[in-house]
């Protein structure tokens, strides 16, 4: 009897135990997590074409093999990571004193985190500053390198655009860090109540739907189709919208993809709003089980195309591992898609790059194995 009680007794403690570590892991990630829209905002959202059944959806839905997903894991790349950092490249406020010669510049700060300036006005995209793409400090997706510009090292920005809320596109300690600046927060339907929640004034966030327009200091930007996710917890799946974003200047035009698979309606993109002096197209974090959340290489070449693109400049690659795929493989299976016909411009972390004048080709990443299309297709569904 004495035994049985100590056991119950050793069991709860180890209850007891669970239960103070999730309250705490909890209350460190809580502010994090951001918080669901309500009021007006969410009246607002419920109007959009977008909404249905208490939460926005595709009009190509996403296709998921759940299986393939699991047995995945187990034909892992050897290299998901580099062993050793790759080469960036450094700077600080001064490398922007002087404005692009042809009047489009843009620093790729790895993943999706870029900085556009586009005839006389400043886009910072996605920006994520943080050691980790999660809600805790001490475990999630980890970066390969330190940014290679600090975020206080930026010039003044026009406006800041994020895709959607994802971590790893839209980073709490980042946006509290540029809480006072002079600058629009630009983003898609319900995001806006997370900014609010971390202190963002409402004067300073634009919500958008598909399709719909804001001009920030004479700059105008579009919220764009894509086909994705969101959520940042469990239970707020699609609780907020994706979008992409064009960026419609005096003299150049610069389209962003955010997270997407492929869709049709990126025809449509460039008919309206194209030809872009530039894309920005996702290429990396793909898995043929579940080939409608991210776009995969060769169907962002397909995708460069089909929004009338004159260059190409790779994203959402080479800062974190988020898929099973080797780390360079996204990059060899763009030049390949490409070929000869497209241009597409590697720039390293942290290098500016002019699309009107591309500096000579630089391979700087690591030759290493990776598995080509056919042995690994991305092939999105239903768009047809």
């Amino acid at each position: 009897m004495k035994v049985r009680k100590g056991l119950a007794r050793v069991g709860l403690g180890v209850v007891a135990l669970l239960a103070v570590a999730l309250a705490a892991i909890a209350a460190d990630a809580w502010t994090a997590m951001g918080k669901r829209a309500d009021g007006e905002r969410r009246t607002r959202m419920e109007r959009s074409p977008q909404w249905k059944d208490g939460h926005f959806e595709n009009p190509q839905p996403l296709w998921n093999d759940v299986w393939g997903s699991v047995t995945s894991m187990f034909d892992s790349s050897p290299n998901l990571g580099p062993t050793e950092p790759p080469p960036t490249v450094a700077g600080d406020r001064s490398r922007f004193a002087t404005p692009p010669a042809t009047g489009l510049r843009v620093t790729w700060l790895g993943h999706s985190t870029a900085l556009i300036e586009i005839d006389g006005h400043r886009v910072l995209m996605d920006p994520v500053w943080s050691e980790r793409a999660s809600p805790l400090t001490w475990v999630g997706p980890k970066r390969w390198y330190s940014p290679p510009i600090a975020l206080g090292e930026l010039p003044p920005v026009d406006a800041v655009i994020i895709s959607h809320d994802h971590y790893d596109h839209l980073d709490h300690p980042t946006v509290l860090a540029m809480k006072d600046w002079d600058t629009t927060f630009v983003v898609p339907l319900g995001v806006g109540a997370h900014l609010a929640s971390w202190g963002i004034p409402e004067a300073r966030i634009v919500e958008l739907d598909w399709w719909e327009k804001t001009r920030v200091r004479g700059l105008d930007i579009v919220a764009t189709p894509s086909r994705h996710a969101s959520g940042r917890t469990v239970i707020d799946k699609d609780a907020t919208l994706w979008a992409g974003f064009a960026l419609l200047g005096a003299t150049h035009r610069a389209y962003y993809s955010g997270d997407t698979g492929l869709f049709p309606a990126m025809k449509d993109i460039g008919e309206r709003l194209g030809p872009f002096d530039v894309t920005m197209i996702e290429v990396g974090q793909y898995n043929k089980a579940w080939p409608d959340w991210h776009i995969g290489p060769e169907q962002a070449v397909l995708a460069h195309r089909m929004v009338r693109g004159r260059v190409l400049i790779p994203v959402h690659w080479g800062l974190f591992t988020l898929a099973l795929h080797g780390w360079t493989e996204p990059i060899e299976r763009v030049l390949v898609a490409a070929g000869a016909g497209d241009t597409v411009i590697v720039p390293k972390p942290g290098q500016s790059i002019e699309p009107g004048a591309p500096p000579p080709f630089e391979r700087w990443w690591p030759e290493l194995p990776w598995e080509t299309a056919a042995q690994h297709p991305i092939v999105s569904t239903k768009l047809d």
